[in-house]
């Protein structure tokens, strides 16, 4: 597409990872959505994301680039990102974690046994 920008963003998540592990990192995951989330209704709006866009690196982004953004994650169509379609999206913005999401997710159903069983 024409004049199309693309966003250049270091990706800490793959460093995060490596340092918390799987777990850790969906639990930093979690308070970052804490942090962008608007209060009152629990999800991530267009205006939650635009005031609180710094806490991600993302302070330079346009409007336009912010509601794309939106846009990409909102997987039920409602508007607005809810906690897993903002970590499924941090994941997908992340080529290096999809890599190692497989692994993780292994990791996490044999712990999930161990618990059970």
């Amino acid at each position: 597409m024409a004049g199309t920008k693309t966003v250049d963003f270091q990706d800490y998540l793959p460093t995060m990872a490596d340092k918390l592990g799987g777990e850790g990192l969906i639990g930093e995951l979690c308070n970052g959505f804490q942090l962008i989330m608007d209060q009152e209704n629990g999800v991530i709006t267009f205006e939650s994301l635009k005031r609180n866009s710094a806490h991600l690196g993302l302070q330079g982004l346009s409007d336009d680039e912010l509601r794309s953004m939106l846009r990409e994650g909102d997987m039920d169509g409602d508007g607005a990102l809810n906690q897993m379609e903002f970590c499924v999206l941090m994941f997908r913005l992340s080529p290096d974690l999809m890599e190692e999401s497989e692994m993780w997710l292994e990791e996490a159903l044999q712990q999930e046994f161990k618990h059970q069983g």
